[in-house]
């Protein structure tokens, strides 16, 4: 419980100090002399937004002022390592409200020390848990450089409910991590509202997480993300690729840039061409064009889950389509991919013209315009591509057939 006198009674003696009239302690602040007056005398105390100002003015640490004393100097403490305890919790306190969810099955809040989720499914007779973990990679650097916080938590969330969505899986709920350097308040809000935001957008809940300050370890203004999420699916709708048979087709729904992969190449580009930044591609500048965030298709397959007619999918993210469709191609048979078919985005054209990229290195690197297969009987296509074009673009770009090889790409890609 935090005590206003005794915190005000701590700033007025800094203060006083330090020298400083309360009007110079506020000019110092940006704020007016009266809010001081009030801080001093314990009628109201400073806000979390400018904590760390008054902090630094009155050289002592955040955890010191909320806490109305002066820690040891002699001594050493964990805020002298670079971190306030009493100011990380008060930013925890403050995310609460964007955990809060109508979920029912969401059985605890924000301060326990894991979360609680009822995971009883009466239509489901034989529920399978889809779990997995993931992160947006490099492509984060870039997203904290340009001001891009909050999407790049939507590239994470997208990406990781993606990942379980190729098995038929419906998303429950996300834990998610961030490790950084230092706490900076109006960052940690927008990327702990970013994943909210996201996982209310892909029909699951923020659940609960962990906020990590790692000083020694991680650059001041560095965060690192990283989400696990559970999915949850009938044993029997379990898709795998199993059902994948000879004369199937196999559907491309379409991306709307990189996603998030390929970034370290990007970064080289960027490294080697500074000037590239700015340059205009398809009426968005090359940052704005690589910074999309990842496409989500859980809302645009679900409806097709019980209609049991979907063989296999694949998340088209590092390694391309042969990297990742292979995943689900039973031993025996071959997916035949026309690249000729593919619907190569501008993007990707300007970045294997302006780096001289070779075709092999551009499938292997990037998902050129290809976000997610599906693999379907041919007297279902029509119908799937149908429905599936209600969200996004797709189309068929290949078929199923005998043959040791999982992929076997035939004709070029058309960079036209």
């Amino acid at each position: 419980m935090l005590n206003s006198i005794k915190i005000g009674n701590f700033i007025m003696n800094r203060r006083k100090g330090l020298g400083l009239t309360q009007q110079q302690l506020a000019d110092k602040l940006n704020v007016s002399f009266q809010a001081i007056s009030k801080w001093e005398n314990g009628s109201t105390y400073p806000s979390i937004e400018i904590l760390k100002d008054l902090a630094t003015v009155l050289e002592v640490s955040a955890d010191e002022i909320l806490s109305g004393s002066e820690r040891d100097v002699e001594g050493l403490s964990y805020s002298k390592a670079g971190i306030d305890i009493t100011y990380t919790d008060t930013i925890k306190k403050e995310m609460s409200k964007h955990l809060e969810t109508d979920d029912k099955r969401v059985l605890n809040r924000l301060g326990a020390f894991a979360s609680l989720y009822d995971i009883n499914f009466p239509n489901i007779k034989n529920p399978v848990l889809v779990l997995k973990s993931e992160e947006p990679g490099s492509k984060q650097k870039l997203a904290m450089e340009y001001g891009y916080t909050e999407s790049i938590c939507h590239d994470m969330i997208n990406h990781l409910v993606n990942d379980i969505a190729v098995m038929g899986a419906k998303p429950l709920a996300v834990l998610d991590t961030i490790v950084c350097g230092n706490a900076e308040k109006d960052t940690i809000k927008s990327l702990v509202k970013g994943v909210s935001d996201a996982c209310k957008e892909n029909e699951c809940s923020l659940v609960g997480g962990e906020t990590s300050i790692q000083p020694l370890v991680v650059d001041y203004g560095v965060y690192v993300l990283t989400s696990s999420i559970a999915g949850i699916v009938e044993k029997s709708k379990v898709i795998d690729g199993q059902a994948i048979k000879e004369g199937d087709v196999v559907l491309a729904i379409a991306s709307n840039g990189l996603h998030t992969n390929g970034y370290s190449l990007v970064r080289l580009l960027m490294d080697k061409m500074p000037q590239i930044k700015l340059d205009k591609i398809d009426g968005l500048t090359f940052i704005e064009q690589i910074m999309k965030p990842h496409t989500p298709y859980y809302k645009a397959l679900k409806g097709l889950f019980e209609k049991d007619i979907i063989h296999g999918m694949a998340h088209i993210t590092g390694g391309g389509i042969e990297g990742n469709l292979c995943r689900v191609i039973p031993d025996g048979l071959c997916a035949g991919i026309d690249l000729s078919k593919l619907r190569v985005l501008p993007i990707f054209k300007y970045i294997r013209n302006s780096g001289n990229i070779s075709d092999d290195e551009m499938l292997r690197t990037f998902n050129c315009g290809v976000g997610f297969n599906i693999v379907v009987s041919y007297k279902d296509k029509d119908m799937v591509m149908k429905h599936i074009g209600k969200y996004y673009d797709c189309y068929e770009i290949g078929t199923i057939k005998k043959g040791d090889r999982k992929i076997v790409f035939e004709n070029k890609l058309n960079w036209l």
